[in-house]
């Protein structure tokens, strides 16, 4: 895979992750002040993820590394990391919720 080509799939899935944390942040808002201080590092956790994540991408795009397997290890390594930190997240909003809050 080219390195342009990578880049192109990592912005997509950026853009993907952005739209579920959106999705994620509605219904945190939804719960109560004590369920949303403990959500508090979740958010902070995926919001540094997602951040190191898009400078890596750019890092690509702008730097044009000969050997790129590096970065393109740790952004993959970060999307891993992220997705876990996300459904942790998600389950722990679903146990917090009274009810199901439609997303």
């Amino acid at each position: 895979m080219e390195v342009k080509d990578f880049c192109s799939a990592m912005e997509a899935e950026m853009t993907s992750w952005k739209a579920k944390m959106y999705d994620a942040m509605r219904k945190i808002d939804k719960l109560g002040t004590a369920e949303k201080d403990k959500m508090l590092m979740n958010i902070q956790d995926l919001n540094m993820l997602m951040d190191d994540m898009g400078q890596r991408v750019e890092q690509l795009r702008t730097e044009c590394p000969s050997d790129w397997s590096p970065i393109k290890k740790e952004v993959e390594q970060g999307s891993v990391d992220m997705r876990g930190k996300y459904e942790e997240t998600m389950e722990y909003i679903g146990k917090a919720s009274p009810v199901s809050i439609a997303g």
